[in-house]
């Protein structure tokens, strides 16, 4: 053990090992009412690790050429072993991997995790979901089905509709003058080096920001403001061996329902693996219906919403570009859900809603009705945000404590807003279905 410990001093000695332990884990203090929604954080570390060493083992399989690229993921499945395992690990990890993220964005929303003095973070967030985006659309091209060809057509497609560069572009995206064998190797690349290396170095930018500033908590109160003779928060308790081992209940739970969906239902009835997808890209054999996995559906029918191609280029790519803008449209009083008025939180539902509605309708077949009700969704997507230096000034507020509460929250008013949204969802996408069907009929 002696031996251990000055080891452990020799290093120190050249690379501060102890003092960034203590920076980011041993002495660092976190706010001590975390609650559920701060488990998302964690997660989202630990579906990155397994993208990275699931996607590793792959590489080694996997043939980037497009000739072999649908055999070699089939060789992968069926003969390698436990090769299964690791690409359906690596393929539900995907939209594990924006299910936490997104709802990790959300907490942000609810508890003002945005406000100052956390702008950088929620900017270097914003950029690790821009980066991930397009790490996923990589991503899907490469096993070269139906879907991952056709796909990649429409989406670098998008990029034509810019004035005067849009067709030098998407040939230099492409690498030819169709998606090719040549795409599939310049996607490969950027997909295993390239983005992962900025993924990495955004998460770290991320955690050194959030560590500089502290965290937030449900109250929105900054426990910096009051601390010991030690200048330990009074609020605060060290992130290890507190939270480490808190996180390690919701990782548990966490990983017992991702085992689960990888083992019984890998390809979620089409959402996270389509069947078009099982069959070998083929230039000359259009699939009936392309649409995106489900975690780009909400921006795709924001695409889909706007007739004009050009226009709706920009406000495909301006849906993603305002969250950045999110610290500076929030003028509130303060930053916590729990000290805002009825109307934030009617207001919240609605966004809420809107997306979700969003997220069903671009994984659908557009028709009239539904690109009536795409277009709706759309104008109150941007609404909430443009229209947020007004409504969040008219809202009235409680006053936020100067000390943190452990209230844990309402799961009352938690499931209360659940069942609001699931109506605001269900009964616009209802109403939309029914005419469709009303119509349909009618013209038969």
């Amino acid at each position: 053990m002696n031996m251990l410990v000055q080891l452990r001093d020799w290093v120190d000695a050249r690379l501060p090992i102890v003092r960034a332990w203590d920076t980011h884990m041993g002495g660092y203090y976190a706010p001590k009412n975390f609650n559920f929604w701060y488990f998302f954080g964690v997660l989202s570390l630990l579906v990155l690790v397994n993208q990275l060493l699931t996607g590793i083992w792959l590489t080694m399989m996997y043939v980037p050429d497009a000739t072999l690229a649908f055999a070699s993921v089939e060789y992968i499945m069926r003969d390698v072993n436990y090769g299964w395992v690791i690409r359906y690990m690596h393929s539900t990890g995907a939209s594990a991997f924006f299910f936490v993220i997104y709802l990790h964005m959300f907490r942000g929303l609810l508890y003002g995790s945005y406000r100052k003095p956390r702008e950088l973070v929620w900017v270097f967030g914003m950029l690790i979901f821009f980066a991930l985006m397009a790490e996923a659309f990589l991503g899907y091209v490469l096993p070269w089905g139906q879907l991952s060809y056709w796909g990649a057509q429409v989406i670098v497609s998008l990029f034509s509709a810019i004035p005067f560069v849009g067709e030098p572009l998407v040939e230099w995206i492409r690498g030819d003058y169709l998606i090719s064998g040549i795409t599939l190797n310049r996607f490969f690349a950027l997909h295993v080096v390239a983005i992962p290396i900025i993924i990495l170095a955004l998460v770290a930018l991320h955690l050194l920001a959030l560590h500089e500033v502290g965290s937030n908590n449900p109250d929105g109160v900054e426990i910096k403001k009051y601390k010991d003779e030690n200048g330990i928060p009074l609020d605060g308790v060290a992130f290890h061996p507190y939270y480490t081992v808190h996180d390690l209940v919701g990782i548990v739970v966490f990983l017992m329902a991702f085992v689960a969906i990888m083992f019984f239902a890998p390809e979620m009835g089409g959402f996270f693996l389509e069947g078009p997808n099982f069959e070998e890209a083929n230039a000359l054999k259009t699939p009936e219906h392309i649409a995106p996995v489900w975690y780009y559906t909400p921006f795709y029918s924001v695409l889909r919403a706007v007739p004009d191609k050009l226009l709706g280029f920009i406000a495909f790519g301006s849906s993603v570009a305002i969250l950045f803008a999110l610290p500076w449209l929030d003028k509130s009083p303060v930053k916590s859900i729990r000290y805002k008025g009825t109307m934030t939180k009617i207001i919240i539902l609605a966004f809420v809603a809107s997306f979700f509605i969003l997220g069903y309708l671009g994984g659908k077949a557009p028709n009239p009705e539904r690109t009536v009700l795409s277009q709706i969704c759309t104008v109150l997507y941007f609404a909430f945000f443009l229209l947020m230096p007004i409504w969040s000034r008219m809202d009235k507020t409680k006053p936020e404590p100067d000390r943190i509460t452990m209230d844990g929250g309402s799961l009352g008013a938690t499931l209360l807003g659940a069942v609001i949204v699931a109506i605001l969802t269900v009964f616009p996408i209802a109403i939309t279905e029914w005419l469709h069907a009303v119509n349909a009929a009618a013209a038969h």
